[in-house]
């Protein structure tokens, strides 16, 4: 589950410097994968773990965006929009059976793009917005974000269905990953926190526009839990219930079948609405049968508290 660029104990083609190559995911290292084919990528503050997005850069990938996408008169224009269009979040039930299944879609939970010229429309991660001060932070994985260096064309589209963008399209002004992950990949860091804007409507916030997932840190496990992601090659999530349990001290593990490529970054909620991972963490985010997270402990709390805190 490491966006559109990794598939799980199957075989990929990757082109480099001309010469095909095939690569047997089994055993590899998904990040070296990743640094071929993510695109481009801007060194940033990687010993502080943080990217400042140039605005051009980021205005660029919002309209390119937009020349794929439909966003529908008065898309996002106020928090009464989400009132009248969120889905009512069922009552937590276990899947059964544990295998992740369409979805509808939900305002605070999208996709993440990477439009540029020859971008072929594909989303390849999955993101969730997340209550901050600024009303402006999204949670997603961090090899979504940063692989050799941060990704400098990305769009989020909360509530993502079928082509449409119904609460706007929003580009990141700052990303933040733990500088372990930056140094190493560390799977035990596989989260990211970004800051976005909507370009074209100074001063509107996204949480505003779309509501928001609350964050828990240190969350008691074992815990009835749902896991919501956009598979890369589908227009709508799929999400799939059952307890999440740790496995170790650093992750989180939900088993549920069928959860492909592009969920990555995709939430894993307790209590309708409550942050407690995000898919990624150990083998890429998992394999056919189970989904991991790296464990919301004290060093995301402090990488949240690095990404709320900072004046922009």
């Amino acid at each position: 589950m490491t966006g559109s660029t990794v598939s799980r104990r199957t075989v990929r083609i990757c082109v480099l410097a001309g010469v095909c190559c095939a690569l047997v995911a089994v055993g590899l290292s998904y990040r070296a994968e990743l640094r071929t084919l993510l695109g481009p990528v801007a060194q940033g503050d990687t010993a502080r773990g943080r990217y400042v997005q140039d605005e051009a850069l980021a205005d660029e990938a919002a309209a390119s965006a937009l020349e794929r996408l439909t966003e529908p008169a008065g898309a996002g224009e106020s928090a009464r929009v989400l009132a009248q269009a969120a889905p009512a979040t069922p009552p937590w039930r276990r899947s059964d059976p544990l295998e992740a299944r369409t979805a509808p879609a939900e305002p605070a939970i999208g996709a993440l793009f990477s439009p540029g010229p020859d971008w072929d429309s594909d989303h390849h991660c999955s993101a969730s917005v997340v209550h901050s001060p600024g009303g402006d932070l999204i949670a997603t994985a961090a090899h979504c974000v940063y692989a050799g260096g941060f990704r400098t064309n990305l769009a989020f589209v909360p509530g993502y269905e079928d082509g449409t963008a119904p609460y706007g399209v929003w580009v990141p002004t700052r990303v933040y990953v733990d500088p372990r992950w930056a140094e190493s990949s560390d799977p035990d860091h596989d989260v990211a926190f970004l800051r976005v804007r909507r370009p074209g409507r100074p001063g509107q916030r996204l949480e505003d526009v779309t509501g928001a997932q609350t964050i828990r840190f240190r969350p008691p496990l074992p815990a009835p839990a749902r896991l919501v992601g956009y598979p890369n090659d589908t227009e709508q999530p799929l999400a799939c219930s059952n307890t999440a349990v740790a496995d170790g001290p650093t992750q989180l593990r939900l088993d549920c079948a069928d959860v492909p490529n592009g969920t990555s970054g995709g939430p894993v909620l307790t209590g309708g609405h409550t942050l407690i991972g995000v898919i990624g963490g150990r083998d890429g985010g998992g394999d056919e049968e189970t989904s991991y997270s790296t464990y919301f402990g004290d060093d995301v709390r402090a990488l949240y508290g690095r990404a709320v805190g900072e004046v922009l």
